[in-house]
């Protein structure tokens, strides 16, 4: 018996505010599902941040219906929870993924944690935030607890764990019990594959490269899900990667030398099939206007968006963003700007507040503040249920 996995897809998000990057996450999800029903797998475990937000575009769910509707035509059931990006950690909200029950989805929710599939146990819970720490430990002793009624058991979870993340974390990897098969996580963007207990905990990664500090796992791992086979004494994971549509190319240049520089990036990405991402390191800068003028009157073209970064000869920074329209977009510098923070909550909040306060939005503004500090630090004893 085998099984896929994947999480993360994010479907929605738009990349430095370009449409061209969202439609990049839709097509990357349409061939993830060619590729599992490629594969042949009994069912599938999505496990969590399926949507980039709690209320998704109508493209992303219908992007979602599409796949999922391939899969039940395949015979190919979908298991899935709810990430912290889509769902509301309020009582009397649900995620969306509740939408696509009748259309077979099977939703892990905190009333409806486990299902059965043949003999093996699939058990989990949707994304708690770290204030709700004992009631996801009570949680998962309850989950223990059933599945060591079985020989075949999955815990499904979209968790940070100290292990693997390095500053915000929800779990140390002592609280998590160590009587399951496999563990399919989700929430951590790069790819994760180790023993643990008696089986393997996974973290397949995101399906697109979703933050550019991705992208040092993305040359060693690639994008992608894994396949499970369950028939062994232990499970054995296979790494299956998916092409991207579009490429980051990083590269580091020298001032003196910058237009050979600038040719051989040219000279790489002239057959590229879409527009690249360009994020260039010009070291030894002496003007950083004329290196600005000089990379865009050369490149602008050739690529949908330029990141720059200009190194002085006193070691000064200086970042600067050049997208096809010659613009620097103030969404698209703002969201580049708090990329350092890694927290995504807080650069999808500032850009709400921008979009709201340029319009003179000030109320609606105040309302997202305080439903951001309520999801963010939620008083209720218990996760949304559906």
């Amino acid at each position: 018996m085998k099984f896929a996995h994947l999480a993360d897809t994010h479907l929605g998000y738009r990349q430095f505010g370009l449409v061209e990057r969202e439609k990049d996450f839709y097509e990357v999800f349409e061939r993830i599902i060619d590729k599992i029903i490629e594969e042949e797998v009994d069912f599938v475990i999505h496990s969590g941040d399926l949507f980039d937000n709690s209320r998704p575009s109508p493209i992303s769910l219908l992007t979602f219906q599409k796949g999922l509707l391939k899969l039940k035509n395949a015979n190919i059931p979908v298991y899935a929870i709810a990430g912290n990006h889509d769902s509301v950690l309020r009582k009397g909200s649900i995620p969306p993924q509740v939408l696509f029950k009748k259309f077979g989805l099977k939703v892990i929710s905190p009333i409806n944690t486990n299902y059965m599939y043949e003999d093996v146990f699939i058990g989990g819970l949707p994304f708690y935030p770290s204030s709700q720490y004992k009631n996801l430990k009570s949680k998962l002793a309850e989950l223990s607890k059933k599945a060591a009624n079985h020989e075949k058991s999955i815990l499904v979870l979209h968790q940070g764990i100290d292990k693997y993340f390095n500053l915000s974390y929800e779990l140390e990897i002592g609280d998590i019990p160590d009587n399951f098969s496999y563990y399919a996580m989700g929430h951590l963007h790069n790819y994760i594959n180790d023993d643990f207990g008696k089986g393997k905990l996974v973290y397949p990664g995101s399906s697109e490269i979703w933050k550019i500090n991705e992208l040092k796992d993305y040359r060693q791992h690639g994008k992608g899900f894994v396949v499970v086979d369950l028939d062994g004494s232990k499970p054995s994971v296979k790494r299956i990667k998916i092409d991207l549509p579009r490429e980051f190319i990083e590269r580091s240049l020298d001032y003196e030398s910058l237009d050979s520089g600038i040719e051989g990036i040219k000279e790489t990405i002239k057959d590229f099939d879409n527009k690249p991402i360009l994020n260039l390191t010009v070291e030894n800068v002496s003007s950083a206007s004329n290196a600005y003028e000089r990379i865009n009157e050369e490149l602008d073209s050739l690529s949908l968006m330029i990141r720059p970064k200009f190194i002085t000869s006193d070691e000064e920074n200086i970042d600067l963003i050049i997208d096809k329209e010659n613009a620097l977009g103030p969404i698209e510098v703002l969201s580049s700007r708090l990329e350092s923070y890694d927290d995504e909550d807080i650069t999808k909040l500032a850009v709400d507040l921008y979009n709201l306060l340029s319009k003179d939005k000030s109320e609606e503004a105040e309302e997202l503040l305080k439903e951001f500090y309520n999801k963010k630090y939620p008083v209720e004893d218990e996760v949304m249920e559906d």
